[in-house]
């Protein structure tokens, strides 16, 4: 507990290090970022009710999963989740990512323009920004986004806020990319939670959490890194549909959801094989035992960050890799991993934070998809996007080991 006490403000110095202007620190957002991460935590920990809560609206993203699935089964057969023509002997390799979890970026674009054209999300967004700019001085445009990426994923959300994003300051748009990187989407929630069953019977309550705990330490850290200009714009949201009905706001969401899918597979594919290429190179280097790899060499790295979240020092290297597998490749492996962790190398509680810490997209493949998806979006912005994209990572593994922090502290 001591020690992650001590890792809430080393996390914010090493945001403030690597900041783009050191002189500029801002302390409003990283108070009530961090008030705001210890009442959540408290209060979504400590009480069920609320805990069923958060359930229910997960429940809504899982239904449009699942309608999701039964267009993908139709289209694409056993590939796409239909009945599979053989004896399945390995369920986790029968899940086909560009076939299964992918095209729900399609059907949420659909709904995302209709919600647009129906002014759902303009009402939503202006009642938002009423709230935020009181407390943290936020727009509605990122507080919307934010708080979208803790039940969609890091494209998905944009989605929602579309029309701002060309008119977003620069440190608005890093904080919606790094709430993207340290916060998961509903399409994955039952997916890790079937992984940490056996290890955590109560993983997906946990991993939804960790998700919304996330958020507000994405924003802070991210004002640390990107620090915003003085004062909140005060410009009015656009509410205006750019739809002519309908109809036309469902064709033009998946023609734009077609686009996107396109983008997220084209830039998953390359940045998943520039990584493998780097570990093929460690591989060369002579070290006359195992070969050098990223997960090893960065596990020794992570392990003092993985000691501050309060993990004991004895597992912090097996921790640490556990966080280099999760940035080096995803949460996903990462959890497997941790799922099938030999018994006494960790003990409850550290897998407990672990499941807190590896809680997000913050990974190399996951800037694939970010930057193929919000350079679809939004082309004007490429030039930042680009620029910003790189730190997201870092931010968002910072804000998912500040969770840890938090959870370690209130557990």
């Amino acid at each position: 507990m001591n020690q992650a006490l001590l890792g809430l403000p080393v996390i914010i110095l090493i945001a403030w290090l690597v900041s783009e202007r050191r002189r500029s620190f801002p302390l409003r957002l990283v108070v009530t970022g961090l008030i705001a991460q210890v009442a959540l935590g408290a209060l979504l920990l400590k009480v069920p009710l609320l805990q069923d809560a958060l359930l229910v609206i997960n429940r809504l993203v899982l239904a449009i999963e699942e309608a999701t699935g039964k267009g993908t089964a139709m289209v694409f057969g056993f590939l796409g989740g239909g009945p599979a023509p053989y004896t399945v002997t390995d369920a986790a390799s029968s899940f086909v990512l560009a076939f299964r979890a992918l095209p729900i970026v399609i059907v949420f674009a659909a709904l995302s323009a209709l919600l647009w054209h129906w002014r759902v999300i303009p009402v939503v967004i202006g009642a938002l920004a009423k709230l935020l700019r009181r407390s943290m001085g936020l727009s509605g445009a990122v507080s919307m986004g934010s708080a979208a990426s803790v039940f969609v994923g890091m494209v998905e959300s944009p989605l929602l806020v579309k029309p701002h994003l060309a008119t977003m300051s620069r440190s608005e748009l890093f904080m919606l990319m790094s709430c993207g990187m340290a916060t998961v989407a509903g399409t994955v929630l039952g997916l890790y939670a079937g992984i940490l069953a056996a290890t955590i019977p109560t993983a997906l309550s946990h991993i939804l959490v960790a998700s919304l705990i996330s958020a507000p330490a994405a924003i802070l850290l991210a004002a640390v890194m990107v620090p915003p200009a003085r004062g909140a714009s005060e410009e009015p949201l656009s509410a205006g549909s750019p739809y002519k009905g309908s109809m036309d706001a469902i064709v033009s969401g998946t023609n734009e959801g077609l686009r996107l899918l396109a983008n997220i597979v084209g830039m998953l594919i390359v940045f998943v094989a520039l990584v493998h290429l780097v570990d093929l190179v460690l591989g060369l280097v002579p070290t006359g035992g195992a070969p050098l790899t990223l997960i090893g060499v960065f596990g020794k790295v992570f392990a003092p960050l993985a000691w501050l979240t309060g993990i004991p020092w004895a597992e912090a290297t097996a921790a640490g890799e556990l966080l280099a597998t999760k940035l080096f490749i995803n949460e996903l492996v990462a959890y497997l991993n941790l799922a099938g962790v030999e018994p006494g190398v960790l003990s409850a509680k550290s897998e407990l934070i672990l499941t807190y810490s590896l809680c997000g997209f913050a990974n190399f493949g996951s800037l694939g998809i970010m930057i193929g998806g919000l350079t679809a979006l939004c082309p004007g912005r490429t030039a930042d996007i680009l620029a910003l994209a790189p730190r997201s990572i870092l931010s968002g593994l910072l804000a998912t080991c500040m969770t840890g922090c938090m959870v370690a502290l209130i557990l």
